[in-house]
């Protein structure tokens, strides 16, 4: 039986799910948390709110008036000078895709493994993606996608730079090896929805370089608002959701996502005899060990059975 919160989010007539984030000194975090679970809590959002000493992260589900009722609070409570429900993605939704409310305290709110990176000080120059195309078709300008490679593997813009980085921990590293001996040559960096970017963007100028530029709202951003015709990006984007993948339009792309690595498919690939549903694909198939083979097995065979009963399995991820 789910909690009395889920029910009521469930016979709603529309479901809003919406990403938000924002870079500022929080010092009173776990007063701030606090409040916002009990907030969340009596307005029936459900979802997942980060919160740090650099700023906040979340994405919550529930009625479009409810959350904006959050916004409005937190907004208040932060001494917020903007809007966050025009900063933030907002997406329909026939159900309600969190089961319980949760607000954690992190160390970051998006982990760079650097907590000295401040960007809510500095994080270089915002730009709109309606100044983007202008940017990157500088001949002068190293452009740099700052997402992971398996991201970057189903899509990204024209000669941006892949840092081949597994997790965004490792981009530090990358950082500290790029060929650019010249530091005050402008840069161009870019990710998913503008939040890892940014703290990149942080870090780069940190690290000794002058003219550091970021995407204002990220790949989601830009192909929003820039029309077929001037839209430079080529591919698809990955998403963290169900959809896996967005084309230029913002709907849903031609990948589906392998359930043991969480790596994105394409139809080749599901095709392959080492593609498993929920169990291994082609980039998987040679690093699992038989300990996890046997759990991810167990898994699907859980979900099958759920499936039959028509019923919705939600485990723990494993990892």
């Amino acid at each position: 039986m789910f909690p009395a919160s889920i029910n009521s989010i469930y016979t709603m007539t529309e479901v809003f799910v919406t990403s938000f984030y924002h870079f500022k000194e929080i010092i009173q975090v776990n007063s701030l948390r606090t409040k916002s679970l009990e907030y969340c809590t009596n307005i029936n959002l459900l979802g997942t709110i980060l919160i740090s000493k650099e700023g906040f992260n979340g994405s919550i589900s529930g009625e479009k008036a409810s959350i904006l009722k959050y916004f409005d609070w937190l907004q208040r409570e932060l001494n917020l000078n903007f809007q966050i429900a025009e900063r933030a993605r907002w997406n329909k939704s026939n159900q309600a895709p969190f089961r319980r409310m949760r607000v954690k305290i992190k160390r970051e709110i998006v982990a760079l493994g650097r907590e000295d990176i401040k960007p809510f000080e500095k994080a270089g120059n915002s730009v709109k993606p309606s100044e983007w195309n202008n940017l990157i078709l500088n001949p002068d300008v190293t452009i740099i996608d700052t997402r992971n490679e398996y991201e970057i593997e189903i899509g990204s813009f024209p000669n941006a730079v892949n840092p081949k980085t597994k997790t965004f921990r490792e981009f530090p590293d990358f950082v500290k090896n790029i060929s650019i001996e010249n530091k005050s040559k402008p840069i161009a960096m870019f990710c998913t929805g503008g939040i890892r970017c940014e703290k990149a963007a942080a870090l780069m100028i940190e690290m000794g370089f002058e003219d550091v530029n970021q995407l204002e709202g990220g790949i989601l951003n830009y192909i929003e608002e820039i029309n077929d015709k001037d839209n430079l990006w080529q591919g698809e984007c990955f998403v963290f959701d169900d959809r896996v993948a967005v084309d230029n339009e913002l709907s849903d792309g031609n990948y589906i996502q392998c359930h043991a690595c969480r790596n994105p498919l394409a139809l080749n690939e599901i095709e392959s005899e080492d593609y498993i549903e929920g169990i291994s694909c082609p980039k998987c198939i040679d690093k699992i060990s038989e300990d996890r083979l046997r759990r991810f097995k167990e898994r699907q065979k859980q979900i099958d059975l759920a499936k039959k009963r028509g019923e919705k399995h939600i485990g723990k991820i494993i990892k």
